[in-house]
């Protein structure tokens, strides 16, 4: 009797999908003074995290992932309608309010769908 393997972008898509999920509940299930508090971090002589209040409905832009590391880049809607109208090819800068963020987790595998990968 043969035994049927699942093809790799069926594993791919269904992990992306509980991925996603699970940002997703982790998001929902998150006490708001946590959410809130989050604002006051600082890197010292730089950014605010507060400038990038918002950035949990940000449009992913990539995806990558290996043993060590999850990360996502999203995009502000500036940045996504800079890149639609052509920008860097075009020569033209990116417009003031242009924002991205990278996000980095560490990847753990799930108890209960041990093919799955999530943050």
């Amino acid at each position: 009797m043969k035994s049927k393997r699942m093809p790799a972008v069926v594993i791919i898509v269904v992990s992306l999908a509980v991925t996603v999920l699970a940002v997703l509940g982790g998001r929902a299930t998150s006490a708001q003074d946590t959410a809130q508090a989050k604002y006051t971090v600082r890197v010292p002589n730089g950014l605010a995290f507060s400038e990038f209040r918002g950035y949990e409905g940000w449009q992913t832009v990539s995806i990558s992932r290996n043993e060590k590391l999850m990360a996502v880049i999203l995009a502000n809607p500036v940045m996504i309608n800079a890149y639609q109208s052509g920008i860097p090819g075009n020569g033209k800068p990116f417009p003031d309010g242009s924002k991205m963020a990278k996000i980095h987790w560490n990847p753990k595998k799930l108890e209960t769908f041990p093919t799955a990968t999530v943050p």
